[in-house]
């Protein structure tokens, strides 16, 4: 076996084959002539017999129908196999792909661009496991530097995409369309509805599977336990219904005549007895039909399992999170879609879940009813109560509003063809319009710009079917464009190519042992770092100052405005109080924050801290903004250089150390990406630390009130917590500020000490140590430099000797 096959059986998620394929002396030439019955006899089993054949009947078709891919294939088989320690690899795409012409080129690109990337990903990575293994285990700062930053190159990046909507609007068919697994999420009945948030991305393994994440035994003790206690004051209240629906969901009708300890017995758990151990649940099957039957009862409320038998048991509320993963599909191998039910759930670990996901979401898709999208309701409530999750206290960057059933029309078949697709388009850009028209009034868009703003008009039923419109004018086609952008397979690709290139640059300096004068160089490169920092610390002084003067105006309104805004959540409008009583006493009992089953969350922490959030909204989203290529602290960050590239754009001067540079730029963006990371989840928590100052304050407040019961127990509640603010405001407002500003500035300056102290070490290693017993890897830099130029379409923008003469 050579490194050709070994790499072609891993990047088709077969890896578990290799070892067979090596022992029936499977090579380059043997591999591209396997028959189906070769292959009936290597891998016995249906599903991966199958997928190899698809792929394999791909790459000979790749090889054999088009012309101008038989050099290309050729020169893969060279490049990856008959791999020696001097690394003999030729791959000259670029000088290829130039003299094609214009549409053949396109569309090569179009068919091998993926393909080229993989073998280009997985050819690197072989050779960095290869270095690795060579360098010494003498434990010296230079090798174990190395080690770690070979390490470091492998770390994978995932998108999340938050999709959002109300029942019946078509979540699950348009994740199914996208993806193209039809039968993957249950979806039908207006009726059911889906009451856990599931996770839907790419398996590496060659099957369907499912990973259910339970709450744990406490939680849902503790549920049982408070719903016994209250359930003879809630028989006409909502939340009453929806408890009973919970309980009757995992017990039957029973529990109405159980203990709160007898409901605890293992016995009701033993189809589940991951619950009791606190573990997850895995479930695997060959089929996207067989994985979403056996799903149903932990995702659904629905008495039917999708086959029409009528479920006994539904564990759906003992379920935090379903991730179910899909095998060999391009749209999510960097990709993870997270399909979200509505946020305010009874279960605080299963809320804290959703905040997160919500806060990490990069993109987000509401889902609506075409005929409906602009009046939607819950729609807009859904976006008005996640924008600060998602803009400055999270990372999203795109807000999509997908509105489905766009093919709905009446009387479509009394109507010619073309008149049907005329009506559809122009009912279309009608709800387009509307719709972006509505985001322009709303409150979200304090948090984002126009630009995060795109409006699609769906039809998975005209995807497939093809009745009326085209594949294209459905619209599905541009979602998955909007995937396969995120995965960005070209973006993990070259970060990895640059990052392997610089350590090897690093590797063959320190190996060289060039006897040229360094010091010079050295001096310059610390002189141009200290410049640098000072101008990030400027940056970040001058953000401080800001959010100083903000959270002062901040806290004055705070102060001033107290009664106000308390009597808009304690004391509703006539009409919208009924039952207020009880409603109060969930905000209460659940720490400030409860969201009725038809009405908007009532969070009493976020109203008290509205006036210091909105203070800082602007300042903040400036200063770490989602979108945009600007990056947080006004730029100042990405902006930042050690002037490297102008030093190798000098050429001789600094001839002799070309392959320093060369690593001290690679480590520069590695520093830079590294910190961004850092700050992106650092400024939720700063940005939230506002809220959760108050609502620390108001933790014994909240105690007080829930222990009212009885005749005025409404009044006293409220009383408890008009008081508590009027006595503590002059410290609750002023300690919130303190605690974002302390917050600030611990972020400032870790980031200070860390681009210093990475940088500073980088420098060092790189113009002070020698190598001792470091390997010559000069073949490998030259093949990791051919493919870093083939990925950026260009020669080595490091300078005209740097790309293959070090």
């Amino acid at each position: 076996m050579d490194d050709f096959v070994r790499n072609k059986l891993t990047e088709w998620g077969l890896s578990k084959l290799i070892d067979k394929f090596k022992g029936k002396g499977i090579d380059t030439e043997s591999f591209h002539e396997l028959g189906d019955r070769e292959i009936a006899v290597l891998i016995p089993k249906v599903g991966p017999s199958t997928k190899f054949k698809k792929y394999l009947r791909l790459l000979k078709k790749q090889k054999t129908t088009d012309p101008e891919t038989v050099d290309y294939f050729a020169q893969v088989s060279a490049s990856t196999s008959g791999r020696s320690d001097k690394g003999k690899r030729k791959l000259d795409l670029q000088d290829q792909s130039s003299k094609l012409p214009p549409t053949r080129k396109s569309r090569r690109e179009t068919k091998l661009g993926s393909y080229l990337e993989k073998s280009i990903l997985s050819d690197v990575k072989n050779t960095m496991e290869h270095v690795y293994q060579k360098l010494p285990d003498n434990k010296n700062k230079l090798n174990n530097f190395l080690k770690k930053r070979i390490r470091d190159l492998k770390k994978d990046k995932r998108e999340l995409v938050g999709v959002f909507g109300k029942t019946g609007a078509g979540k699950s068919s348009l994740i199914n369309a996208i993806i193209g697994e039809k039968n993957l999420l249950p979806s039908g009945s207006v009726s059911a509805c889906t009451t856990v948030m599931i996770k839907v991305e790419a398996n590496k393994q060659d099957e369907y599977e499912a990973e259910i994440e339970f709450i744990t035994k406490e939680e849902w003790m503790e549920e049982v336990w408070n719903f016994l206690k209250d359930k003879s004051n809630q028989e006409n209240d909502e939340d009453y219904r929806d408890n009973d629906k919970k309980l009757s969901a995992v017990y039957g009708e029973e529990w109405k005549n159980k203990s709160h300890g007898t409901l605890m017995e293992d016995k009701y758990f033993k189809e589940i007895p991951e619950f009791l151990r606190s573990q997850s649940k895995i479930l695997t099957c060959e089929s996207a039909e067989e994985l979403s039957v056996k799903l149903v009862k932990y995702t659904r409320s629905d008495p039917e399992d999708g086959e029409g038998k009528v479920v006994k048991r539904w564990y759906w509320p003992l379920v935090k999170c379903v991730t179910v993963r899909v095998p060999d599909n391009d749209f999510l191998q960097h990709v993870t879609l997270a399909d979200l039910p509505g946020n305010g759930d009874y279960n605080k670990s299963r809320d804290e879940m959703w905040k997160g996901v919500v806060g990490s979401c990069s993109t987000v898709w509401v889902v609506t009813e075409l005929n409906r999208a602009a009046a939607e309701k819950e729609a807009w409530e859904i976006l008005e109560s996640a924008g600060s999750l998602m803009g400055n206290g999270g990372e999203c960057q795109r807000i999509h509003f997908i509105c489905t059933k766009s093919d709905n029309i009446e009387d479509c078949d009394d109507q010619s063809a073309a008149r049907v697709r005329d009506l559809i388009f122009k009912r279309n850009e009608h709800a387009k319009r509307k719709v972006k028209e509505e985001f322009n009034l709303n409150q979200i868009k304090k948090h984002f710009s126009d630009k995060c703003l795109e409006v699609f008009t769906v039809s998975a039923k005209e995807f497939l079917k093809k009745k009326h419109l085209d594949a294209n004018d459905t619209e599905i086609p541009k979602l998955q464009e909007v995937l396969q952008d995120l995965n960005d397979c070209h973006s993990e690709t070259l970060n990895y190519v640059s990052g392997a290139r610089g350590i090897l640059s690093l590797i063959q300096g320190a190996s060289c042992r060039q006897e040229a004068d360094k010091t010079a160089v050295y001096t310059e490169l610390e002189g141009n770092m200290e410049h640098e920092l000072n101008k990030v610390r400027k940056s970040m002084e001058e953000t401080r100052n800001s959010f100083d003067s903000c959270l002062i105006e901040g806290v004055k309104n705070s102060k001033s405005s107290w009664e106000r805004t308390l009597k808009s959540v304690l004391h509703p409008p006539k009409g919208k109080d009924n039952g207020f009583h009880r409603t109060l006493k969930c905000v209460v009992q659940k720490g400030g924050i409860h969201k009725p089953r038809r009405n908007k969350e009532i969070n009493l922490n976020m109203t008290l801290a509205s006036c210091l959030t909105d203070s800082i909204d602007e300042e903040f989203k400036k200063t770490f903004p989602n979108e945009g290529k600007s990056g947080p602290f006004n730029g100042v960050i990405n902006e930042f250089s050690l002037g490297t590239k102008r030093m190798m754009r000098e050429g001789q001067k600094y001839k002799d150390v070309e392959l320093q540079l060369t690593f001290l730029s690679t480590e520069e963006e590695n520093i830079k990406t590294e910190l961004n990371k850092i700050i992106r989840e650092r400024k939720k928590i700063i940005y939230s630390s506002l809220m959760t100052t108050i609502e620390e304050a108001m933790k014994k407040c909240y105690r007080e009130a829930e222990a009212f019961t009885g005749p005025g127990s409404l009044d006293k509640m409220r009383e408890t917590i008009e008081a508590h603010v009027q006595t503590s405001r002059n410290i609750m407002f002023e300690k919130a500020k303190n605690e974002m500003l302390n917050q600030l500035v611990d972020l400032m300056n870790e980031i200070l000490e860390k681009l210093k102290e990475t940088m500073q070490e980088s420098i060092e290693l790189s113009l002070k140590t020698d190598g001792d017993s470091i390997p010559d890897v000069q073949a490998d830099l030259e093949m990791v430099k051919k493919h870093y130029i083939e990925l950026m379409g260009s020669p080595d923008p490091l300078g005209p000797t740097a790309a293959l003469h070090p």
